[in-house]
């Protein structure tokens, strides 16, 4: 049924609680598994090629313990696990990867926050559900 899956992974518990499951359903339904980290970026305006490759630098070094983990929970699951670091919002930097890749699920974990942060702010992970254009599987 899933042939590509993409698991967003902010290096939290929830995020490693939902990689699990993605590398399950990968392996059951030998699917592609890619993982993507999403490192927000401090300002707003696009910045020159060298702020944009400086920043991309710190996500990937950011990230290094998260990609190593994934990767070895990965082979422990026998899936060959995919990552990619961006830099962006997270919400619409995974959606457009979505989009341009062509993945047929989504998998991300959930975190809770109280009724006022999500009044002011919005959640990273409702905004994957209201706008990714595939399935989404959200990990508790």
């Amino acid at each position: 049924m899933f042939k590509k899956i993409l698991i967003a992974n902010d290096g939290s518990e929830g995020a490693f609680k939902a990689l699990v499951v993605a590398l399950r359903l990968a392996h059951s339904h030998k699917a592609e598994a890619h993982m993507i980290c999403v490192e927000e970026i401090p300002w707003l305006h696009a910045g020159s090629r060298e702020e944009v490759v400086s920043e991309k630098e710190v996500a990937d070094r950011k990230f290094a313990d998260v990609v190593a983990k994934a990767e070895a929970e990965a082979k422990h699951h026998r899936v060959k696990l995919v990552s990619h670091i961006v830099i962006g919002r997270p919400a619409p930097a995974i959606v457009a990867f979505i989009a341009r890749d062509d993945f047929d699920l989504l998998v991300t974990g959930f975190k809770g926050h109280s009724a006022l942060y999500h009044r002011i702010l919005g959640k990273t992970t409702d905004r994957l559900v209201d706008l990714a254009p595939c399935a989404v599987l959200v990990v508790k």
